[in-house]
């Protein structure tokens, strides 16, 4: 019975240092892209870079938590999640409001900066994916973080049919059309990240007592 426990826990901690390596990874490669696209963005005034950008930043502070609580218990990770999950609800918001401004504005974004750049940013993406994609079912706090990348490579599949078409018609909409459709992306999954991340939260949380509930 020892034996067996001791080589439990050597297999968790061997998984928790694959987790960190990992998350480290991505977290610096997500910071940087986050750089590039924000430039970018704002240089070729284009919508679905500025919300690809916010993603990466997004992206970014999720790792950042991901690993501050990677060592710790089962309930700092659903709140982590739960965290996840109001993120990119925000950002969400936030895209959506960046495309009224923009088309307010009417100004056409440069679709070679856009197709350069998305190219740019799918290849770390890809490579943020498939690092992630083994360790998915790993618990609630990996899974949360592999969905993140999933819409990242989404998101840029997106920006990249958007480069296409501005060049192709000449028009703001796809870009428009783009950001608009990252930002519902991004509630989508903020609403599937809370809504597992608040069961497994209310599963872990210990029940009061009825002394406990009465002191109230």
């Amino acid at each position: 019975m020892d034996a067996c426990c001791e080589g439990k826990s050597a297999d968790i901690e061997t998984l928790k240092n694959a987790h960190l390596r990992v998350l480290i990874t991505v977290l610096a490669i997500n910071g940087g892209l986050f750089f590039i696209e924000l430039i970018a963005g704002l240089v070729a005034h284009s919508t679905a870079l500025l919300a690809d950008s916010l993603d990466m930043l997004g992206d970014t502070l999720v790792y950042a938590f991901s690993l501050f609580v990677l060592s710790r218990s089962k309930e700092w990770r659903a709140m982590a999640a739960i965290l996840k999950g109001m993120i990119m609800a925000f950002f969400g918001v936030a895209v959506l409001g960046e495309a009224v401004f923009k088309v307010m504005a009417g100004l056409v974004p440069h679709a070679e900066t856009m197709g350069a750049v998305g190219i740019l940013v799918l290849a770390g993406n890809g490579v943020c994916f498939f690092m992630l994609y083994r360790h998915r079912s790993d618990d609630l706090n990996m899974r949360s973080t592999w969905l993140c990348s999933r819409n990242d490579i989404i998101a840029n599949v997106s920006v990249l049919a958007a480069a296409g078409a501005v060049a192709y018609f000449n028009s703001i909409w796809p870009d428009v059309l783009v950001g608009i459709s990252i930002a519902l992306l991004f509630l989508r999954t903020a609403w599937t990240v809370l809504r597992e991340s608040v069961s497994e939260f209310a599963k872990l949380r210990p029940r009061k007592t009825v002394s406990q509930a009465m002191s109230e």
